[in-house]
């Protein structure tokens, strides 16, 4: 039931700007560390060109997506259909993350709403787009929004910030090294 694509299309540009949450996948290279699937929301995604997407990554209780594409590249990002036609769609590809002082910093922080607790940018170079039925999805009614980052990180404040992404986002829960480590 599954189709593939070498590309972006239109077509699925329109899906995924219609999806108000996503999914990304990583894992390191040795089979006895663990893979991590993170769930996304707050209109953090876009894509860049028919083979590049981007999206705002917020400072979060742990940093896997980051020690894994610093580690191996791969990454996955998966999108679902929980209201309208059934469908999923995945973009596979390898990952890159741009941190501030970075030279594609400026351009890509400037396509989204500013986040007080933005800690990266995760870019992909999608090599494969694959869609699928996605009859087992159910049906889910949006609501809105969660406010608990921002205000989790008013009351950090950037300094506050800095610091716990020091303590808790510099290696991966396997003792790898991610991105912000490099700084």
């Amino acid at each position: 039931m599954g189709k593939f694509f070498d590309i972006i299309e239109d077509s699925h540009v329109s899906f995924i700007n219609n999806q108000r949450m996503f999914f990304v996948g990583s894992a390191p290279l040795s089979g006895d560390g663990h893979v991590n699937i993170s769930p996304k929301g707050l209109d953090s995604f876009r894509v860049l060109s028919p083979s590049r997407v981007a999206y705002l990554d917020i400072t979060g209780s742990g940093n896997e997506t980051s020690a894994h594409i610093l580690e191996n590249g791969r990454i996955t990002f998966m999108f679902c259909a929980f209201e309208g036609p059934p469908n999923i769609l995945r973009l596979y590809g390898k990952g890159t993350t741009i941190l501030p002082g970075n030279p594609e910093w400026e351009a890509l922080i400037a396509l989204f709403a500013p986040h007080p607790s933005t800690r990266q940018i995760i870019t992909g170079e999608i090599h494969k787009v694959q869609t699928s039925c996605g009859f087992g999805i159910p049906f889910y009614d949006y609501i809105g929004e969660r406010d608990f980052s921002e205000k989790w990180a008013e009351k950090k404040g950037p300094e506050g910030i800095l610091k716990y992404q020091a303590d808790k986002n510099v290696v991966s829960i396997d003792g790898l090294p991610t991105a912000l480590a490099t700084l």
